[in-house]
């Protein structure tokens, strides 16, 4: 009998053993993951970063109706808004996804 307990107890723990380890292999490719996507959401702060609106450059504020690529500046200011939310999103999703680990 306490052969087949034995025998038994030692097929759980390589059942538990083998669950482990994939579990671990999830979590390193979930890091990774996570390594991408915060250098994509760096890359895009940066991006909205360096957008220029009219009037935020210099001292002299000249808003124009339409700037030369066509878009007026609520336009632009309507996008960069955007822009922000859509950064706020991503970064709310990585950080609940961080708090679940």
């Amino acid at each position: 009998m306490d052969a087949a307990n034995e025998h038994n107890d030692q097929q759980l723990l390589a059942g538990l053993e083998e669950n482990v380890a994939r579990l671990v292999e999830q979590l390193s490719e979930c890091r990774k993951e996570n390594e991408l996507l915060k250098s994509e959401v760096s890359s895009l702060q940066n991006i909205l970063r360096s957008f220029k609106l009219p009037g935020t450059e210099g001292p002299e504020v000249q808003v124009a109706v339409t700037s030369g690529d066509g878009f007026s500046y609520a336009e632009k200011l309507q996008i960069k808004q955007k822009l922000v939310m859509v950064l706020q999103k991503i970064e709310r999703e990585l950080r609940g996804e961080k708090a679940g680990f």
